[in-house]
């Protein structure tokens, strides 16, 4: 998935996180939930960097 598009989907998820915590308190169940989804997606963009950099490198 490109940079961008995981970008744009961080920052949702973000707002969606402090939304949640907001409603619910920070240890709930669903803000752990999205918590952890948003883990995935910061995971996903460091894993992308990563592999731009090798590809960099190997030119």
């Amino acid at each position: 998935m490109p940079k961008r598009n995981l970008l744009t989907l961080i920052e949702q998820k973000r707002m969606e996180l402090v939304d949640t915590v907001a409603k619910t308190g920070l240890n709930s169940e669903a803000a752990m939930k999205v918590s952890k989804e948003l883990d995935t997606l910061l995971n996903a963009y460091q894993r992308e960097q990563v592999r731009q950099r090798k590809q960099s490198a190997s030119r």
